[in-house]
């Protein structure tokens, strides 16, 4: 890899750092070449991608970056997971590491906010942009959908009590 190569590397890296809402450093040593297609799979279905950079390159392009702080995993054989969600990587890799055991979750970053491998898991656990999203629009759209029905009842009530009345007159 020549100079050119290495400072386009180091900038790609720098734009993933800044952009991601949540960085995850992984060790992979022994994943196959599958196992690591696989995670990368599963990491786009999630809306995040997979790195593997050399960790020298990466350290240069962590140098003041919010995400700054992992720069202490950057040892060994490192996979750098992120996404814009800052939960999706998160979410992926810490299922993936309980189905594999050659993928060791360091820690990570989201925002300025260091992450230790419970940080990580405790992250994975919480619900996606998506779903909070779910979730608040069904909270707003609950008590429309109670005020209808208040409304409505006493409308049906008074009709089958008509009805009733018709029926014990005929």
């Amino acid at each position: 890899m020549d100079r050119a190569q290495k400072e386009k590397v180091v900038e790609e890296l720098g734009q993933i750092f800044e952009s991601s809402g949540v960085v995850v450093v992984a060790h992979y040593e022994g994943l196959t070449v599958a196992e690591m297609q696989n995670l990368r799979g599963q990491m786009r279905e999630a809306g995040g991608s997979v790195r593997v950079a050399k960790n020298r390159l990466a350290k240069i392009a962590l140098d003041g970056k919010p995400v700054s702080s992992i720069a202490d995993y950057l040892t060994g054989m490192t996979v750098l997971a992120y996404s814009e969600d800052p939960v999706a990587a998160a979410r992926v890799m810490d299922k993936y590491s309980k189905d594999n055991d050659k993928l060791v979750i360091l820690g990570g970053a989201m925002g300025e906010t260091a992450l230790d491998q419970a940080g990580v898991k405790a992250v994975a656990a919480m619900p996606s942009r998506d779903e909070l999203i779910a979730q608040i629009v069904s909270q707003i759209g609950a008590p429309a959908s109670n005020i209808a029905g208040a409304i409505g009842a006493p409308a049906s009530n008074i009709a089958s009590i008509l009805s009733t009345i018709e029926e014990k007159a005929a």
